[in-house]
């Protein structure tokens, strides 16, 4: 009996001593280290990237910065610094579960099974799945892939919807986008497949966007949402009130014309469709 009780208390004690390290919600976190950690891109134009002045700059970091943090600091009463680490979509998750990072803010699909393991907030974009392939291949879209290698991003959804629906292409995985590009340039693989609008960002930012077309009807549905970790509600309302704020005053759409509109870095007009998506998950 003496050797149950004690195994008990010892769990107990244990237990009790884990509960904070678990139970600290993020405002917290970030009221106490007065540091908002995002995760994100470090070759993921116009999203998240480092140019040429060595500056980590992008559209998803813009929405933090002057949507996101503002909500922040109010929340926690106090200036709040933005800290910016890489994250990829093999190590998104893990560096939220470790919390090494607080949000992530780059290219990361609102998926039913990412929604098990963090939480979303709103869409910031969406986009789907297309192809790039060197101007005049024959490979013109997702019925023309059977036999053909094709670069994907290791963890992606690309990649995961491929494998699962389409298994007759020779799928090739590579850490980032990138080794990915690099492999079609080198001409290791005849097509690499990723969210149309980072396509077209690779090939803006290409030596030669001539040589290269971006092809296809989009294969899959791609809402971009910053992920948190799962159940910090607090967290979540406070994210989800900037880019609501953002949508409905507008700012949301300057920022997105600094990037996407005729003089931004990536021309990308938004449809009458995706700003009706947009405006409809605020009830606009």
């Amino acid at each position: 009996m003496k050797r149950v009780l004690a195994l008990i208390l010892t769990l107990a004690v244990a237990l009790t001593a884990a509960t904070p390290a678990l139970a600290q919600d993020t405002l917290d976190k970030i009221k106490s280290t007065g540091v908002l950690t995002i995760g994100t891109r470090t070759g993921s134009p116009p999203f998240a990237y480092v140019n040429k002045s060595n500056e980590w700059v992008g559209f998803s970091i813009d929405l933090v910065e002057q949507l996101i943090k503002p909500e922040v600091e109010k929340a926690v009463g106090r200036p709040v610094k933005i800290e910016k680490k890489e994250s990829t979509p093999p190590t998104r998750i893990p560096l939220l579960s470790s919390n090494a990072v607080d949000l992530i803010a780059g290219t990361m699909t609102d998926t039913p099974q990412r929604r098990e393991s963090v939480d979303f907030s709103l869409t910031f974009f969406y986009t789907g799945a297309q192809f790039m392939v060197k101007k005049g291949s024959p490979i013109k879209g997702v019925s023309d892939i059977a036999g053909k290698r094709i670069a994907t991003q290791q963890g992606s959804t690309n990649e995961k919807i491929l494998r699962e629906k389409y298994p007759q292409a020779q799928l090739r995985a590579f850490p980032d986008q990138p080794a990915a590009f690099q492999a079609l340039v080198q001409g290791q693989v005849d097509a690499y497949t990723n969210d149309g609008i980072q396509l077209f960002g690779i090939k803006a930012k290409a030596p030669k966007p001539d040589d290269w077309e971006v092809v296809g009807d989009f294969y899959s549905e791609e809402p971009y949402g910053m992920a948190m970790r799962k159940g910090d509600a607090r967290f979540k309302a406070v994210v989800d009130t900037g880019l609501r704020q953002g949508l409905e005053g507008g700012k949301y759409f300057e920022i997105y014309e600094k990037w996407f509109g005729p003089k931004g870095e990536l021309p990308y007009p938004m449809t009458p469709q995706v700003k009706a998506y947009l405006m409809k998950q605020i009830g606009k």
